[in-house]
């Protein structure tokens, strides 16, 4: 009768301390440009996804590395391949608020290449292709459909519905956080955070896009001028994740032998999909992902003002910084910035979170 008494207490505080833990999950929007499949885009959705201490309460979709439906698609099958078809995938924007592949076409004439312009030269295991084409997809097509919301609208949303307790998370282009603010000027004081993946500031690396144009980043650099309303806006807490410290980190065979020898379904799709491409295996948007879910993986910081130049010229889109006290005080963001971070900690990390199973719907966290 005892054990009996014992038991019945245990399930009662099991079932009292559920929704304590449901509540205590860390609500994020993740807003990336998720070509596919594999690669970083993916790899950092899965790392949000894949974490016990999330939820995730969509993704949303803006053309940067792809083009915004093919990108779409892409992450709509990746939840259908790891169970988790209850995030919205919701459609951001298709192009940038001023910037266009034709304007950057004329540029070039008087400044020279912009080696990678994404969606506009490069496309993964095809030809460069128009906005409302999808070439056959590697993964198999989803059957699921995006949300038919805009991501501008579904991020206003969510920070009305849950003020001060949103990430949001941004790994791509600045055009939706734009349009949010646009909408409405109060969405980036209603989020908790805004947790980014851009920006170049001097950036210790012998290949030739980042030490002979060390200020150029694709992120900031395809819609300079959402760039530069995201970094005036006054959000609560603003981290940026820059090139300087994502080329620290290597994506090496030895890594993605290991993800490979997981048998949870993310692991068998990064496995699959995953190479380690050279000079280019960063993990840039892992990084910026997993360091929110640990910022002990970062060991050094810097508070710094960071704008993005809009001058038509040369230097159209390039990363702008100062030291506090040197700012012009046009309204620009104290941003913390990561310098340096513990590499072994973070491979750890990042393995274990694509090995891991996905945690299913609504589940609490063990």
């Amino acid at each position: 009768m005892r054990e009996t008494w014992k038991l019945v207490v245990v399930f009662a505080l099991v079932a009292a301390a559920s929704p304590v833990m449901a509540q205590g999950k860390r609500k994020v929007i993740i807003d990336q440009d998720s070509i596919g499949p594999g690669g970083s885009d993916m790899q950092a959705i899965l790392s949000l996804v894949n974490s016990p201490d999330t939820e995730v309460l969509g993704i949303c979709v803006v053309t940067g590395d792809g083009w915004r439906d093919e990108e779409v698609q892409h992450t709509l099958r990746l939840m259908e391949i790891v169970g988790r078809t209850d995030i919205p995938v919701v459609p951001g924007a298709e192009f940038p608020l001023v910037n266009r592949k034709e304007t950057i076409a004329q540029w070039e004439k008087l400044y020279g290449k912009v080696a990678y312009q994404g969606a506009w030269n490069f496309a993964v295991g095809f030809p460069v292709h128009g906005p409302k084409e999808i070439p056959p997809m590697p993964e198999g097509a989803p059957t699921t459909k995006a949300s038919s919301e805009d991501a501008a609208h579904f991020l206003v949303r969510m920070v009305r519905k849950y003020p001060h307790e949103v990430t949001i998370y941004a790994a791509g282009p600045m055009t939706d956080l734009a349009l949010a603010i646009g909408i409405d000027p109060e969405f980036p004081g209603l989020t908790k955070e805004l947790i980014m993946m851009a920006g170049s500031i001097n950036p210790q690396s012998d290949i030739a896009e980042f030490r002979l144009n060390a200020k150029r980043e694709f992120n900031f650099w395809m819609d300079p001028e959402a760039s530069h309303a995201v970094l005036h806006a006054k959000w609560p807490r603003f981290v940026l994740t820059t090139v300087d410290i994502s080329v620290k980190t290597h994506f090496t065979k030895p890594l993605i032998d290991e993800i490979r020898r997981g048998t949870s379904a993310s692991a068998q799709y990064v496995g699959k999909y995953a190479q380690a491409s050279g000079d280019m295996d960063f993990l840039w948007d892992e990084l910026a992902a997993i360091a929110w879910l640990d910022p002990s993986i970062v060991t050094k910081w810097e508070k710094l003002y960071v704008d993005v130049n809009l001058d038509r010229g040369a230097s159209y889109g390039e990363t702008l910084v100062w030291a506090e006290g040197n700012q012009p005080g046009l309204g620009e963001s104290l941003v913390d910035v990561q310098v340096d971070l513990d590499r072994d900690k973070f491979y750890r990390g990042f393995v274990e979170l694509m090995k891991r199973p996905t945690p299913k719907p609504g589940k609490a966290s063990p």
